[in-house]
């Protein structure tokens, strides 16, 4: 992270963590969809009409992933795997998977009224949304970014796991969208590869918005220079009654929003504080 006052900059780099090849270590949500009962269409279907109406699914449903940012990084069968944060991240990468997900629900309850018109059949899938660290090729012109970890094999289980036409987030997906959302706990999961059981979360709705901040329900930990280098810059600006410019510059999540929100905690009692906000 960097922090620029008047055009110096203090601070450090918890961005990317470069890794041996063209690989880069990176922390992304992964989303996992797929068909339910899909066996049920190839046996009542002719092999011409199924692959129709899976073309037309996987469209739409890969429509609406582009429409928040995700990248579809590969079709396995009638599942569609997607990764949010991947070439580019966002600080609303969670939530905006979440809302795919509920996005590709809805599509899909549109689609299957066009589908029992003209197939005699409608489609239900099961989701997983999770959050973690993958290393992903870093490649701009790559098709696929070949995302790879343990965060990958969690959110394929938390999909497994889920009934059909619901949607299942792991732990730290739900921290991350927690107040955007309504999402009830579910039993934990005893999930294939795991020694312990896994937390999860049925989302209910994902219709709220952030609000002008986040809960910060924990200490500001290990960012003493770039509080420092701001605390700095604020009592320049006390000192000599001149305005100060502070650029607060970071990869998306690392906690720019989270330092600038400390640093008004803590001088907001003697000060009027004016902010805005503007879209991700």
């Amino acid at each position: 992270m960097e922090i620029g006052v008047s055009g110096s900059a203090v601070g450090r780099d918890y961005g990317r963590l470069a890794v041996p090849g063209t690989g880069t270590r990176k922390m992304v949500t992964i989303l996992f969809t797929d068909l339910v009962d899909s066996s049920r269409l190839s046996q009542a279907l002719d092999p011409e009409m199924l692959w129709n109406l899976l073309t037309r699914y996987f469209e739409e449903m890969s429509a609406v992933i582009h429409t928040h940012g995700g990248i579809v990084e590969k079709y396995i069968g009638d599942a569609i795997m997607a990764v949010f944060g991947l070439p580019r991240a966002h600080e609303d990468d969670a939530l905006r998977a979440v809302r795919a997900a509920f996005g590709m629900r809805d599509k899909l309850n549109e689609l299957n009224a066009a589908l029992e018109k003209r197939f005699g059949v409608t489609l239900s899938a099961r989701t997983g949304v999770n959050t973690g660290e993958v290393v992903a090729l870093d490649d701009p012109a790559a098709d696929q970014k070949l995302a790879t970890g343990d965060a990958v094999n969690v959110t394929a289980r938390l999909e497994a796991a889920a009934p059909a036409n619901e949607i299942y987030i792991g732990e730290v997906t739900y921290q991350l969208v927690r107040d955007a959302v309504k999402a009830e706990e579910v039993e934990p999961l005893m999930l294939k590869g795991k020694s312990q059981p896994v937390s999860a979360y049925r989302v209910v709705s994902a219709t709220g918005l952030y609000g002008n901040e986040r809960r910060s329900d924990t200490a500001l930990v290990g960012r003493d220079a770039e509080l420092g280098a701001l605390r700095s810059a604020w009592n320049t600006v006390i000192a000599t009654r001149r305005a100060q410019l502070v650029t607060v510059i970071a990869d998306a999540g690392v906690g720019k929003s989270r330092l600038v929100r400390e640093l008004m905690d803590r001088v907001g009692a003697d000060t009027m504080l004016v902010f805005g906000r503007c879209l991700a």
